[in-house]
């Protein structure tokens, strides 16, 4: 029995660091929302109980990531994290395109180029991005709607689950672009993978299907959100169902190649979005979490979480300086050539005449002009 003679202080204490500064409205910003608990069998609503939203708005960049939105995951995690009424955290992004193709390229060429101070404390808080989704104080599920790609990978492998659309693709780009998948993937990736399938996704920048990773086992489950004119769903048409070629290769979830993947992109195009499937599943998944007696879920969370986190501290301490320094060589000619494409037509540094260049001695300042593609005339 307590001892209800000792003396105690009932007012209630709040332990947000953050208010609501580092959210916004209007893309591109990061969106903070709490949605009611619902039984998913009877779509009755649990009181007194929600789910925090984490939402990228920034569809018109493929849910890049801004330095401001940055900081409103970080600030929407620990708001999430000490929302008493928080049962799951679900990180997801505005559209049917992307869930997060990284940072902000844009942002990357035109302002963080050339300043390595600055990119270095930018780094820093892409750092406390990562580390604030993996000492988040609830589940945390990315609900992918789309492609995953570079920052986007590493800050959705950082989550505890993944929900994908069929229609989603992973994989990394930094590499193609002057810069390294050390925010995380290069940590999680041979946790996941063997060390040669690790290697080859970290480096080759090839997109896997959701499919594929969930055949790999590296997302929990794919699920299609498209339907055709008869109101059937339709699983992504660029994606091979076959089990195995003539001589036994495995071909599930691969994406198909040349012609026939342009005839599917364009089959995809003429097919409408709807998230029922998707969001059932993860409400399903919040459903069971919330069946649970939270200190013995986030301890057993926490312990799996630990693998992760351990070569992830390791590596984080220094990659933000050669981050920042690499922005004064490779990252300058990969970000401006994107940048640029407009104005160029094309999106890659000429990576051929890169190397001849470094081959013949070349000095860095010399090589730029003739690396990055000139203006259309």
């Amino acid at each position: 029995m307590l001892l209800n003679w000792l003396p105690r202080d009932n007012e209630e204490k709040s332990h947000q660091i953050f208010g609501d500064e580092h959210f916004g409205t209007e893309a591109p910003c990061t969106l903070y929302e709490k949605k009611p608990l619902i039984n998913p069998e009877s779509g009755e609503i649990i009181k007194g109980l929600t789910n925090a939203w984490i939402t990228l708005n920034n569809p018109a960049q493929y849910g890049s990531y801004t330095t401001q939105m940055i900081k409103g995951v970080i600030a929407g995690m620990h708001k999430a994290s000490m929302d008493r009424d928080v049962v799951s955290i679900i990180f997801t992004s505005v559209g049917d395109k992307a869930f997060c193709s990284g940072g902000n390229v844009k942002e990357y060429a035109e302002y963080y180029t050339l300043r390595p101070m600055e990119y270095m404390q930018y780094m820093d808080l892409f750092s406390g991005m990562i580390d604030a989704i993996l000492k988040a104080r609830k589940p945390v599920i990315c609900r992918c709607n789309g492609m995953r790609i570079a920052g986007g990978q590493e800050i959705g492998q950082a989550c505890d689950f993944t929900v994908a659309a069929d229609t989603a693709t992973f994989g990394q780009a930094g590499t193609r672009h002057g810069s390294t998948p050390t925010g995380g993937s290069t940590n999680f990736l041979p946790w996941n993978l063997s060390m040669e399938q690790a290697m080859w996704q970290a480096t080759s920048n090839e997109q896997w299907s959701a499919a594929k990773m969930e055949r790999l086992g590296l997302i929990t489950k794919a699920l299609p959100i498209k339907k055709n004119g008869k109101g059937e769903w339709v699983r992504d048409p660029r994606v091979i169902t076959d089990k195995f070629t003539e001589n036994g290769e495995i071909v599930y979830g691969e994406l198909k190649k040349g012609a026939e993947f342009k005839k599917a992109q364009e089959e995809l195009k003429g097919l409408q979005t709807d998230w029922t499937l998707l969001d059932d599943f993860v409400n399903q998944m919040v459903w069971t979490l919330s069946h649970t007696t939270y200190l013995c879920l986030m301890t057993t969370i926490e312990s799996i979480r630990m693998r992760k986190k351990f070569f992830w501290d390791q590596e984080k301490q220094y990659q933000l300086y050669w981050l920042a320094a690499n922005m004064n060589a490779e990252a300058y000619l990969g970000f401006n050539a994107f940048n640029t494409q407009k104005i160029t037509g094309e999106r890659e540094m000429d990576y051929f005449e890169y190397r001849r260049q470094l081959a013949n001695l070349t000095p860095f300042p010399d090589l730029v002009e003739s690396v990055i593609h000139k203006p259309k005339k």
